[in-house]
């Protein structure tokens, strides 16, 4: 389990520029007197705990013998406000996950996932909320819409492979009307071609997701480890160990075989929202 408060690009870049040392075959001291800064002040940036700048990362580069563009960018990239901050919302736990994520896998008991959430079925999930305020509920609301932006993102849209258990689109969440409204937008959504939506049917008596919902986030970098999030009642957690990915990704693979197919989940979802 991860619990650091250390921003998520941050630690990306923290782990980028170790292994960029690592590979030119220095040790931290070698690479610390190189650079003009202690050991331990490397150690730091090496892990995340403190920020390491573009023009670090570009002296960096210049002792290691390499150049990266991706890694300055991403080193601009964690010096930057987070957008969802305009909506005040400060927390680092999913948003910070999510927003350089490439693919999503999500698996779902309870809710329509929130990248396929219409803005009536969000406000319904919200509205009893006793912890946030009026206004603190429209800027999650906000919030939660421009997620589903990334969609269909022009340039680099966002992959969602998401399966839910039939009951999630069955429970009236805001009543009947809001529900239908929820079920044609998954079925527009499920039109993109960067989006897979299916349902395990309530004919199973059980199946391989019935301990709870997860979800498995991937990144653009071949050796930046994917990771599974996790809410639960007071919170989330989120958790990289390989053991763990390898765990979840083989129970959401059982889940889609169990699952019906895409176009039989379609077919379902069309039914259930008024159609024939």
């Amino acid at each position: 389990m991860v619990t650091t408060t250390i921003p998520f690009r941050r630690r990306r870049l923290a782990r980028r520029i170790r292994r960029l040392r690592e590979a030119a075959g220095m040790t931290q001291e070698q690479a610390a007197a190189g650079l003009d800064m202690s050991t331990s002040a490397l150690s730091r940036k090496e892990t995340g705990e403190v920020a390491t700048s573009v023009h670090e990362v570009r002296s960096m580069m210049d002792l290691y013998d390499t150049y990266d563009e991706d890694l300055l960018e991403l080193a601009r990239a964690a010096k930057e406000k987070p957008w969802w901050h305009a909506y005040g919302i400060k927390n680092r736990g999913y948003f910070d996950l999510e927003e350089d994520a490439i693919s999503i896998r999500e698996w779902q008991l309870s809710y329509v996932p929130g990248l396929l959430q219409a803005e009536e079925y969000t406000r319904a999930i919200f509205k009893n909320s006793k912890e946030l305020t009026a206004a603190e509920v429209e800027n999650a609301i906000a919030a939660r819409m421009r997620r589903g932006q990334r969609l269909t993102d022009a340039e680099s849209p966002l992959g969602l492979t998401a399966i839910v258990e039939e009951r999630v689109l069955t429970r009236p969440v805001g009543g009947a009307e809001v529900m239908r409204r929820q079920l044609r937008k998954i079925l527009e959504i499920n039109e993109l071609p960067n989006v897979s939506f299916q349902v395990v049917p309530h004919a199973r008596e059980s199946h391989h997701g019935l301990e709870g919902s997860f979800t498995l986030l991937s990144y653009p970098e071949h050796d930046e480890p994917d990771i599974l999030y996790i809410e639960h009642t007071v919170g989330a957690m989120h958790v990289e160990k390989d053991h763990a990915i390898s765990m979840a990704t083989r129970v959401f693979e059982r889940l889609r075989a169990e699952a019906l197919n895409t176009s039989d989940s379609a077919k379902l979802v069309h039914r259930l929202a008024g159609g024939h």
